[in-house]
């Protein structure tokens, strides 16, 4: 055992340590729920277990943590977690990550990117450096922010013995921070998990929230847009019900429509001057965000005459400023050096989810 800024730890030896994790429930059951491969179970184990678990329910000194929601992360700040593992896979860069959930929408984040320079330093689509295959993101639920999670510890391995994924677990001391207007979480040395049993409040509230965006067509809106969507843009068809990003990026179709609450963070070419080709017709690419993914969608040709609304170039760079979230001064002059903040704005997409296009129609930019 030792004692590290104040916090006890206890330290595992490859060579001759051994261990095994119980249930801290009161209870009959003296099975443990992990072990190591040296653990050799002693004849007294059960009574000091049994001993343990009565000291925890009586004991005044031990603190019952707070569980935060994912939506409830509104600064850098390390908190504790209940989410479902999702995913769990090595990045290019010999990291490991994990992909929790807990069915709530993470706030927008302010970007700070310059629009200038988009073509050369663009916008992530997604934090780590490659995203999973279709394949597995198809498993992924289509409603609420998944928070990727980097193990930023020595013992690794270890961890990732613990981990399981489709199961929910506690995660406890977990660093969210923010990266280029994603958030993203760091496990370090001070942080821990726990299993959570199948009947845990946890698991029934959150799961619970799930299902009931699920079914809601106003419940699929990203949860910071309620009470509704700015009304700078306009959609054709409001009789269709709302759809998040993932939903667009797991549609099995190989096209297919959808209307969408989302923000636009990114542009390019950035200034309006260059919106059309030399042929004349619009050629411009998107970076939309909701609190389920990232994607580029494009204005292009006709769909762009009609979502551009056959604006001056003055009106126009006033409209797209508004729905990119410029800053402006008193005078209505943009500040494009300053943090941006785009509206929550309604959108209809024409989608090839397969090959990963996707292009603005039937939506109207009136500023």
């Amino acid at each position: 055992m030792t004692v590290h800024e104040g916090d006890v730890y206890a330290i595992f030896n490859n060579k001759f340590s051994s261990f095994a994790l119980y249930d801290g429930k009161d209870g009959d059951n003296f099975h443990p729920y992990k072990v190591s491969l040296r653990f050799h179970e002693r004849e007294h184990d059960e009574k000091i277990i049994a001993s343990m678990r009565k000291w925890l329910a009586s004991s005044e000194v031990i603190d019952v943590p707070n569980f935060s929601l994912l939506r409830e992360i509104d600064r850098v700040v390390c908190v504790n977690l209940a989410c479902k593992v999702l995913h769990i896979s090595k990045t290019t860069n010999d990291k490991w990550m994990v992909f929790l959930w807990d069915g709530t929408d993470a706030p927008p984040i302010s970007i700070y990117n310059k629009l200038v320079d988009e073509l050369h330093n663009p916008l992530p689509l997604h934090f780590e450096p490659l995203p999973p295959s279709r394949d597995v993101l198809c498993t992924f639920p289509t409603v609420g922010t998944i928070l990727r999670v980097i193990l930023d510890v020595d013992c690794v391995t270890y961890i990732l013995q613990l981990l399981k994924v489709d199961q929910w677990m506690k995660f406890f001391h977990v660093f969210c921070k923010m990266h280029d207007g994603l958030w993203y979480g760091v496990f370090t040395s001070s942080s821990m998990i726990r299993d959570m049993p199948n009947d845990d409040i946890l698991i029934f509230e959150r799961q619970s929230n799930c299902d009931q965006r699920s079914l809601g067509e106003l419940d699929r809106m990203p949860y910071w847009s309620c009470p509704w969507p700015s009304k700078i843009t306009e959609v054709k068809r409001i009789d269709v019900p709302f759809s998040t990003l993932m939903d667009v990026l797991t549609c099995k179709k190989e096209t297919n429509n959808f209307r969408c609450v989302v923000r636009f963070v990114a542009v390019i070419p950035w200034r309006v001057e260059d919106f059309r080709a030399p042929c004349g017709a619009y050629r411009v690419r998107f970076t939309l965000e909701d609190p389920t993914a990232r994607i580029h969608a494009y204005a292009h040709a006709e769909n762009g005459e009609e979502f551009f609304n056959c604006s001056s170039s003055d009106a126009l760079k006033r409209k797209v400023i508004k729905l990119l979230g410029v800053p402006v001064s008193r005078d209505g002059e943009a500040i494009m050096g300053g943090a941006r903040n785009p509206p929550w704005v309604q959108c209809y997409l024409k989608s090839n989810p397969i090959k990963q296009r996707h292009w603005i129609f039937e939506t109207k930019l009136l500023g």
